[in-house]
């Protein structure tokens, strides 16, 4: 995330389409820059609150690329002409916020040697066991 002059942080924004059929219920969701990133929700407010929590799922698992302007959308996604000219939908930005992450309490076994090891240079073991399973799965492919 970029700063912004007071040094707050500025979120990625991506645009969306959201699409709203007759007779259907609820909207649903399209990011042109996100390839397979899609939502929806029962009403306009709950498609927006479903269309954030999309974003943040997606950049669990591909990284995020610059957001597009919509004129580039315009010229440069290949859906564009189907949208343009078979749906009716609203365009709007949607901010990327990362999920907030959530804690559960687990019991596991560890050698009694190796626990040893860790009250050695911590006294926050969990804090300890996460950070380093997180180097250790960013490591592997």
């Amino acid at each position: 995330m970029k700063r912004t002059k007071n040094g707050d942080y500025m979120p990625k924004e991506y645009i969306a389409f959201f699409e709203y059929e007759e007779g259907m219920e609820g909207f649903s969701v399209v990011f042109p820059d996100l390839d397979g990133c899609f939502s929806a929700g029962k009403d306009f407010d709950d498609a927006i609150r479903m269309a954030h929590e999309a974003i943040a799922v997606y950049a669990e698992e591909e990284p995020l690329p610059p957001p597009r302007t919509l004129e580039q959308i315009e010229t440069e996604w290949e859906d564009w002409d189907e949208w343009e000219n078979n749906y009716k939908f609203y365009i709007t930005k949607i901010a990327y916020y990362p999920l907030k992450p959530t804690t559960r309490k687990f019991n596991i076994s560890l050698d009694e040697r190796l626990v040893r090891r860790i009250d050695r240079i911590t006294n926050n073991r969990s804090a300890f066991i996460a950070e380093a399973v997180e180097k250790m799965l960013n490591q592997t492919p």
